[in-house]
């Protein structure tokens, strides 16, 4: 299943993205989306988790989570 995320904090590495997920089970690709221009993070991005109960569990456990002083937004993504 493919995760949207959202409001992630500016200072937060793709690495550290793919580390929050982790805890929830295997995963099979986490990207942060960045700006081309300035390189730098456009505060969203997308995990995907084979498992549904393992994404179907980070939502539940993420959503709403302060990580960095940024409340983050964690749903499943539209196809």
């Amino acid at each position: 299943m493919k995760l949207l995320i959202r409001n992630i904090a500016r200072n937060i590495t793709q690495a550290d993205l793919t580390e929050m997920f982790e805890k929830f089970g295997t995963v099979q690709s986490c990207t942060l989306v960045m700006d081309k221009e300035t390189g730098e993070s456009k505060g969203f991005g997308f995990a995907e988790l084979p498992k549904i109960g393992d994404a179907k569990a980070a939502i539940k456990l993420l959503n709403g989570k302060e990580f960095s002083g940024s409340k983050l937004r964690v749903k499943k993504a539209d196809d």
